[in-house]
C-alpha cells in the first residue's frame, strides 16, 4: 500500500565525494539500501505569480507550506503521479499526498481551484481514491492561486535502518532544474543546483536521531545546513533575472 501520510524530522547535511565514500562504508552495518537502488525523482513546483510561497519559506518562519507534483523514475502515461503537499511546522515536517493514475492526475489539475472539481472522477470516489487529501490540496490551490514554476529532478539513493526501518536517509546526486517547459516527461535542459562533487544527504526521523548516528557525524565532522532545493533554484533564478517564468494558463503534467 503507498503511504499517504509523513509527519517526521528532517535534516540536511552538504558532502563531498570523499566524505559521502567513507560514510556510506560506516553505514553498512546499521542501514540497507532501499529495493529502488539508485533512482530519479521528478517534480513540478507550483507557486503564485509573485514567489510567495518560497519567498516567505526562505524567511524562515515557524510554518511553511509547499506544493509539489512528483513522479519517480521516467515518466509514463500509465504510471502514477504524487500530488503532495509538504508542511513545516517549528521544524516538524508532515507531508499528505494523493497518488493518481497520470491521466487522472491532469484532470484533477485542470480542475482544481473550480466549483467543479468534486466531479473530475468518479472512477476515483468508487475506488477509495484519497479525496480528503485533494479537498486539501484544492483549498490550496483556492486560497494561494499557485501554478507551475520550476522543474526539479535529482538521482537519489535511499537507506533505511536495520533495527528502525522508519529511520532514513537518503543521498541526492544531479540535482537539476529548469524554469521553462514544465513537464515530468522530459529530463533535459536543465541546470546543475549544486557542484558534481556534491551530495545533498536529508536524514528523516519520528522522534530523535540515533546516538550511534550522531556519535559517526561528530567523528565525520559532518554538520546539518539549512538548505532547500526549490530555494536554491529561486535564488539563482533571482540572481538571474528571471521573476515569471511559467505559463500559468496551461497545466501540463505529461
Amino acid at each position: 500500500m503507498v503511504q499517504n501520510v509523513f509527519q517526521r524530522y528532517e535534516k540536511k547535511y552538504i558532502l563531498d565525494r570523499a566524505q559521502y565514500r567513507l560514510l556510506r562504508q560506516r553505514l553498512t552495518g546499521f542501514m540497507e539500501a532501499d529495493s529502488y537502488g539508485l533512482h530519479t525523482i521528478r517534480n513540478i513546483y507550483y507557486d503564485t505569480e509573485t514567489d510567495e510561497l518560497i519567498r516567505t519559506s526562505l524567511e524562515k518562519p515557524h510554518y511553511k507550506e509547499k506544493f509539489r507534483v512528483r513522479c519517480y523514475g521516467e515518466f509514463k502515461e500509465e504510471g502514477m503521479v504524487f500530488l503532495e503537499i509538504k508542511k513545516k511546522y517549528r521544524g516538524v515536517v508532515s507531508k499528505r499526498r494523493a497518488a493518481l493514475p497520470a491521466a487522472e492526475a491532469r484532470a484533477y489539475l485542470e480542475h482544481v481551484g473550480r466549483p467543479e472539481w468534486e466531479d473530475f472522477s468518479e472512477k476515483n470516489r468508487e475506488e477509495g481514491a484519497p479525496l480528503q487529501i485533494l479537498k486539501e490540496i484544492d483549498y490550496f490551490f483556492t486560497n494561494h492561486r499557485v501554478k507551475p514554476k520550476v522543474y526539479l529532478a535529482y538521482d537519489r539513493v535511499a537507506l533505511y535502518g536495520r533495527e528502525d526501518p522508519e529511520f532514513r536517509v537518503t543521498f541526492d546526486t544531479n540535482i537539476r532544474y529548469r524554469n521553462q517547459a514544465l513537464s515530468l516527461d522530459w529530463d533535459g535542459g536543465t541546470t546543475l543546483l549544486m557542484g558534481p562533487e556534491q551530495y545533498l544527504m536529508e536524514v528523516k526521523v519520528r522522534d530523535t536521531l540515533p546516538l550511534w548516528f550522531v556519535r559517526l557525524l561528530e567523528e565525520l565532522d559532518i554538520r546539518s545546513v539549512s538548505f532547500s532545493k526549490y530555494g536554491r533554484a529561486y535564488e539563482k533564478n533571482l540572481r538571474a533575472g528571471v521573476y515569471s517564468y511559467a505559463d500559468g494558463r496551461r497545466i501540463c503534467i505529461c
